[in-house]
């Protein structure tokens, strides 16, 4: 009897046994099923996480390069000026791509001569103006380079179509001086007239000394609000006979019609002498400034303007290598 007892207990705990250890087994599973989502929910949001920075790190590169290019756009469209606005592009390329140099490359260069630059073409409707060269640029960032190229191109549009205005108009909108294109027609009328007639003449080249260091120091707008007061000057010691005319940057020319070379020169010091005792007051900076001189009188030997204009250049280089603030007449000894 006892020992039936035992076996029906022994049944029973079995019974028992296995009971619970299905239970714990369902359990179990339950709960490898929970973890299982649970890891695979984690590793989503690993993975989103991932994917999020990611991406806010493509935007924020996107961002940076944007701003850069508007940076750099906004530069090369502060000038009018085709020399200049290359200055500011190239001064500010490296914010944008890493390049170890970059040149404007004339049409008519040999571009052989640049072997291992990055050379994208500049056009104007179908005509060649020149080429944007950069060298050390990564294959990453020629895309880039293009689209930079792309910008250039606008700014330099802008000052090439300017140039061309500016060619086209009488006066120089920025210093009310006679342009250059029309300085030149009266300059060649001017040969022609003291040829025929048998008159002198004389042609003043003016320059403005270290310009370029006033304009690097006090910024371009000092330096055009020194063009204008120049001019000027210029003008306002002139006789209204002559014609003064801006002939580029910061040079000016005067034709002095029938002025023979001593009475040119008298000229030429009373126009120094006035740009010398003149403080141009500017904005906040006041300035004095000086301007070297180069005289060119006509003679039967000058054949066209840009004879007479050669050597008034000549002795304009004179004035400016023997101190500068001078004045210098054209003779043998300028060739």
């Amino acid at each position: 009897m006892m020992i039936i007892k035992v076996i029906i207990l022994l049944i029973f705990t079995w019974a028992l046994y296995l009971r619970i250890k299905k239970e714990f087994a369902v359990i179990y599973q339950k709960s490898a099923r929970d973890y299982s989502n649970f890891q695979n929910d984690y590793n989503g949001l690993i993975q989103e996480d991932i994917r999020q920075k990611k991406e806010s790190s493509i935007l924020e590169k996107e961002l940076h390069d944007t701003i850069a290019l508007y940076d750099i756009t906004k530069q090369i469209c502060k000038s009018l000026e085709k020399e200049r606005v290359f200055e500011l592009f190239s001064s500010h390329i490296n914010s944008y791509i890493k390049v170890q140099d970059c040149k404007f490359i004339q049409a008519e260069d040999d571009l052989s001569k640049y072997e291992g630059y990055s050379i994208m073409p500049l056009k104007l409707g179908n005509k060649n103006i020149g080429h944007l060269g950069v060298s050390g640029v990564s294959d990453e960032d020629k895309d880039k380079f293009n689209i930079l190229g792309q910008q250039f191109l606008l700014g330099f549009k802008r000052a090439y179509f300017y140039e061309k205005i500016q060619e086209l108009a009488i006066t120089d909108t920025l210093t009310q001086a006679f342009s250059r294109k029309y300085c030149f027609e009266r300059l060649q009328e001017e040969l022609e007239r003291s040829r025929k007639m048998k008159y002198q003449f004389s042609l003043l080249m003016v320059d403005i000394d270290n310009f370029k260091d006033i304009n690097d120091h006090y910024g371009h707008l000092v330096g055009d609000a020194i063009l204008r007061e120049i001019s000027k000057a210029i003008r306002d010691n002139s006789r209204q006979i002559d014609l003064v005319g801006r002939y580029g940057g910061e040079e000016f020319l005067i034709i002095l019609t029938e002025t023979d070379s001593s009475k040119a020169k008298f000229a030429a010091e009373r126009i120094r002498e006035a740009v010398r005792n003149k403080r141009v007051n500017v904005y906040d900076e006041a300035i004095n400034v000086s301007i070297s001189v180069g005289i060119s009188t006509f003679r039967n030997d000058a054949k066209d303007a840009k004879t007479m204009i050669d050597r008034a250049d000549k002795a304009l280089y004179r004035a400016k290598d023997s101190g500068r603030d001078k004045v210098c007449v054209y003779d043998d000894s300028c060739v």
